[in-house]
């Protein structure tokens, strides 16, 4: 494991200078879409195919949802209406199968309602099919069609998010070359664990100070 403490274009050609030749035999490479990430991978390992993690891609959807969501409640406030998706958050975000019984009635509800939240919401929904398909040409299709959609719901935070799909398409098909084999899983995981250990570690925030 090698750990760089900054996410920026001279940390991530640290490790490829200290990796070496050993980086010719790369296969895989998986990332978000962190610039810096981008273009090293481009430099220093072309020959590997750099996979976008379907995670981070997934987590950006989520955060133009939830922006739709506060913009719609302030908006319905400020008109005198009743702001029926101000605590519905997580009705929104999480997955289907994950809800609890009250959830599923509440998101029920929500969805009778045609306004811009619930229409982001159901591509949302409709985007998860993508991980479904079983060849990148699949993929392609569906990416393009889902995207046209998204630019013709004139729902801003999803139209922004259909605009960096299409911009890193060519990567994310990446996902299905690689048969969805290749993740960041196992990354995010630790992540979550410093995180713990950070908020448990008080004064103790900064490199220097551990």
């Amino acid at each position: 494991m090698w750990v760089g403490l900054d996410r920026t274009t001279e940390c991530l050609d640290a490790f490829f200078n200290e990796f070496g030749l050993r980086a010719r035999w790369l296969r895989f490479v998986c990332s978000d879409m962190w610039k810096p990430y981008l273009d090293v991978l481009a430099r220093r390992a072309k020959q590997a195919v750099h996979v976008l993690d379907r995670f981070h891609i997934v987590a950006k959807l989520n955060k133009a949802i939830d922006e739709v969501r506060a913009d719609e409640v302030r908006r319905m406030k400020r008109d005198g209406f009743q702001p029926v998706f101000k605590n519905s958050r997580w009705c929104l975000l999480k997955r289907p199968e994950n809800l609890t019984d009250g959830q599923r009635v509440e998101l029920a509800d929500l969805l009778c309602y045609n306004l811009r939240t619930a229409r982001a919401y159901l591509l949302k929904e409709d985007l998860q099919l993508l991980w479904d398909e079983v060849s990148p040409a699949g993929a392609d299709t569906f990416i393009k069609d889902w995207t046209f959609r998204a630019m013709r719901s004139k729902i801003e935070p999803v139209k922004k998010f259909a605009r960096t799909l299409r911009n890193h398409q060519a990567l994310i098909l990446n996902w299905f070359r690689a048969r969805g084999l290749i993740s960041s899983a196992a990354v995010e995981g630790i992540n979550n664990k410093l995180k713990v250990i950070t908020r448990r570690a008080f004064g103790l925030r900064t490199f220097k100070a551990t």
